[in-house]
């Protein structure tokens, strides 16, 4: 079958996550430098407006209260009034402050300062757009960059001429402004990059720190064989990435407890079945024609057949025991399931059946199988005792437990038995004892299964009684 090709990224997790990572750090950072430059020009601007308005504002407070000291009387001319203005006025370097006055067809300038622009002067044609623009107020292109402006006509008092012939500006120079903001954008944007770069490298570290757990995951998943799989990741801390590794811990040890089922059950079924087909085989090269000798050995071999077949069915049950659907839970009657038990095992065999105890009230649990367990207990007892013998059986409900029980009148366990009596495989030393050993085996995983358990109390010589003790509201 062709291999089916797999969607998705080639990229390693590390560097998709650091791309992401400086791919939002550069949007931020990128908004936050247009924002920041939007900021600053804007803040120019309104800077060089505020300027020329306090400029323009002064020198009308000064013209509405300027005299000339030596008579005492109002300035008349506006030479003299833009000359002892200016004078007082002490100006930024990009800043310019004119008096421009008319004289026939030129206009004369007094006091230009233009520290910025290194001596030069404005000529002609930008002094007669500085006073003849309608608006009173704009910009400029001169030799030193562009001037922003704004103008006040000046009328000399008691004129016949209502024509202005003088006025007072006041620009600024915008290179230098915006190339201070242009600085502080270029600062943003070294200090931006140099903020992506250790970015990237922080990332890369914790992008590294944070998938060390799942490159941990995968290489202890890479290490795992059928015949090991005790390698476990150690959790640290109680974020996502420690529930990562508890759950993968937790399906190792699943994994582990089914991998040991498997081999225990294979190595079971060939332990066990290995005898019964070695006879099987042996009756077989060994018969003869004889038709009574053939009927002995067929009958010899259906009943070894038999004994495989109830072995491998107990074996499936014992391996079915560790799956979470073995049991079906519900709350019984405890009354009623004592009864129908004891009612059943009278069928096994001709024993003096006794239904000594009964516990009262519900408990919840699975009925078919304690039924099998109970059952299975009394089969035993059979096994331990004669025709006619007694065989008890009970229950009861104490506190959070329900117990049921069988107890018989054979040898008893020997000391030391009780312990390992409910493993695989094993027989006691008791006489009457038979089969495959599995019964005790299954009982136990049936208490197991409802978190409860099995035990035995005996004394040899006197009878032994058997039973599980289950609690009563379970664990659902």
């Amino acid at each position: 079958m062709a291999e089916v090709p797999r969607k998705g990224s080639r990229v390693p997790a590390r560097v998709r996550i650091m791309g992401w990572f400086v791919l939002v750090m550069t949007a931020g950072l990128a908004t936050v430098v247009l924002v920041v430059a939007e900021t600053e020009y804007a803040s120019v601007g309104n800077r060089i407006n505020r300027a020329l308005e306090q400029d323009v504002e002064e020198f009308r407070t000064f013209a509405r209260i300027g005299y000339d000291q030596g008579g005492g009387r109002a300035i008349q001319d506006p030479w003299t009034l833009f000359d002892r203005h200016l004078r007082t006025q002490y100006i930024h370097e990009a800043e310019v402050l004119l008096g421009v006055v008319e004289n026939g067809n030129q206009l004369n300038a007094l006091k230009q300062i233009d520290k910025s622009v290194h001596g030069i002067r404005l000529d002609q044609p930008v002094l007669r757009d500085l006073v003849s623009g309608p608006a009173g107020t704009g910009s400029v292109a001169t030799a030193a960059g562009e001037l922003r402006w704004l103008r006040i006509d000046v009328l000399a008092p008691q004129a016949s001429d209502t024509r202005p012939h003088a006025w007072f500006v006041a620009g600024y120079f915008v290179d230098p402004l915006r190339a201070d903001a242009s600085g502080t954008v270029r600062t943003l944007l070294w200090v931006s990059a140099l903020a992506l770069v250790m970015a990237a490298g922080v990332s890369w570290l914790v992008a590294g720190r944070i998938l060390a757990p799942v490159r941990t995951v995968r290489q202890a998943a890479a290490e795992l064989t059928e015949d090991d799989l005790t390698h476990r990741i150690p959790v640290h801390g109680r974020d996502d990435i420690a529930a990562l590794a508890e759950q993968f811990n937790a399906m190792l040890d699943r994994l582990e407890h089914a991998f040991a089922t498997r081999r225990q059950f294979l190595d079971d079924a060939g332990h066990e079945l290995r005898t019964p087909i070695t006879i099987v085989r042996g009756h077989l090269e060994l018969m003869g024609d004889d038709p009574a000798e053939r009927a002995a050995v067929v009958r010899l071999c259906t009943d070894e057949l038999d004994r495989m077949a109830r072995i491998v069915d107990d074996l499936l049950l014992l391996a079915k025991a560790e799956q979470p659907d073995f049991l079906r839970c519900q709350w019984v009657s405890v009354p009623e399931l004592t009864s129908d038990i004891e009612a059943k095992a009278r069928a096994i065999a001709d024993r003096r059946w006794v239904l000594e105890s009964v516990g009262e009230g519900d408990a919840w649990l699975d009925p078919q199988r304690v039924t099998q367990a109970v059952l299975q207990l009394a089969q035993n007892a059979v096994q331990q005792t004669g025709d006619g013998d007694a065989i008890r059986i009970g229950s009861a409900i104490e506190g959070d437990a329900v117990s049921f029980w069988v107890t018989d009148p054979g040898p008893g366990v020997p000391p030391g038995e009780a312990e390992r009596i409910f493993g695989r495989f094993v027989r006691g030393d008791g006489g009457g004892r038979s089969g495959a050993g599995l019964g005790l085996a299954i009982v136990k995983a049936i208490a197991d299964a409802h978190h409860g358990r099995a035990r035995v109390h005996s004394v040899p010589g006197e009878g032994a009684t058997f039973g599980v003790e289950l609690p009563v509201r379970g664990e659902r």
